[in-house]
């Protein structure tokens, strides 16, 4: 019998490698996927009355716009001005400027490509988050800018990053302690909100010992001209001189601390915050600051859910 010279295993050369068959099934599925979204872009354009037939906008970059869309206050925040709460109260007062036009809406949504202006200056989004931690010193206030051109608490930050951060809430200026500057916006909103009943310890020296009767009418909670000023925890620091006392409270109230005891007739001679939503003070002296880690952040994020 006559041998064939034809390669037996010539019918397998064309076949398709693996691969080759798993790209050509992939690239067939991004042209249906491309096809049904063109279809329905073609119907959402009809709908709103556009042209037929016109060419349907790539949907390549629209998740991406939509979440760079965000509230005016909070675009204001990412900037480095205020937190978002501060930054609402700068848009109702009508000194914000959306590509020239005044708005008075803290909710108004800015589109990345606008231009925001606070008191005729452009707002431009951080890119970079920084955290520091202060142990803020007496003599200083917790502000960006201050008229009277008294010590700032940046005064003592410095050189320490070219973006603009601002302190979390305040402590006033013979208070000392646990201090947070960021320019995280959307943190510093959380942390400051009363709904989260953030954490803070604050260790007191009274002008005379703490007399058992003031103890206890404290702990029941004292009720102020602006409400009542709940104490989740009170207790004396050193059994031996009952002028120094120790308070967990979640208020964040202007005074909160001070106007407690000044109700039951005692005056604090220093107030020294050392938690706040879980930082501390330990290893960073009086004036003294440093940067967060990303545990530490992580935390504060935590913290900042109410957790």
């Amino acid at each position: 019998m006559k041998k064939s010279n034809s390669n037996p295993f010539a019918k397998f050369g064309t076949r398709k490698s693996n691969a080759a068959i798993k790209e050509q099934f992939r690239q067939e599925k991004r042209k249906a996927k491309k096809e049904r979204e063109a279809f329905f872009d073609q119907k959402r354009a009809a709908a709103k009355g556009a042209t037929p037939g016109a060419k349907p906008v790539t949907p390549v970059n629209r998740q991406t716009v939509t979440q760079d869309i965000m509230p005016l206050n909070k675009f204001i925040a990412y900037g480095g001005v205020a937190a978002r709460r501060e930054a609402a109260e700068l848009v109702k007062k009508g000194i914000v400027k959306v590509n020239g036009v005044v708005i008075t809406e803290p909710g108004h949504k800015v589109l990345p490509t606008d231009v925001v202006t606070v008191n005729g200056k452009k707002i431009t989004r951080q890119r970079e988050l920084i955290y520091i931690l202060l142990n803020k010193p007496k003599d200083y206030i917790t502000t960006t800018d201050d008229p009277q051109k008294r010590k700032t608490v940046l005064d003592i930050i410095g050189k320490a990053t070219r973006e603009r951060i601002y302190p979390v809430g305040r402590l006033d200026r013979n208070t000392t302690g646990v201090l947070l500057l960021t320019n995280d916006g959307e943190l510093a909103q959380q942390l400051t909100h009363p709904s989260n009943q953030i954490r803070k310890v604050y260790q007191v020296t009274l002008d005379k010992p703490l007399e058992k009767a003031d103890f206890e009418t404290i702990l029941k909670g004292v009720v102020l001209e602006d409400g009542p000023a709940p104490v989740d925890v009170l207790a004396y620091t050193d059994p031996r001189d009952k002028r120094n006392v120790g308070v967990e409270i979640h208020s964040g109230r202007n005074r909160i601390v001070r106007r407690i005891f000044e109700h039951v007739g005692y005056d604090v001679k220093n107030l020294d915050r050392v938690l706040f939503a879980g930082l501390t003070k330990k290893n960073v002296d009086r004036g003294k600051w440093r940067y967060l880690n990303e545990k530490e952040v992580r935390t504060l994020k935590h913290f900042s859910k109410g957790k």
